[in-house]
């Protein structure tokens, strides 16, 4: 973990850190972490759960996790 957060430090502008994402992750990685962000923009933003996974199209497990690592304290800077 520690030389992937050096690695990501290292990243200065937007193109660097898209040419690093799209070359570390499989599109279908990208894809899914594009989701999860946008499920905790959502739960932050107080949409129930249940209409999160309607409207993403994802599994309410999915949801749930984040909605667990959000109250863990995690995603503050989003």
């Amino acid at each position: 973990m520690r030389k992937l957060i050096e690695a990501v430090k290292s990243l200065q502008t937007e193109k660097e850190i898209e040419d690093f994402l799209r070359g570390i992750l499989t599109p279908k990685e990208l894809d899914e972490i594009c989701m999860r962000l946008e499920i905790v923009k959502k739960l932050k933003q107080g949409t129930p759960q249940q209409e999160i996974a309607k409207l993403l199209g994802v599994g309410v497990a999915t949801v749930t996790r984040g909605s667990r690592e959000l109250k863990n304290g995690r995603f503050k800077y989003i």
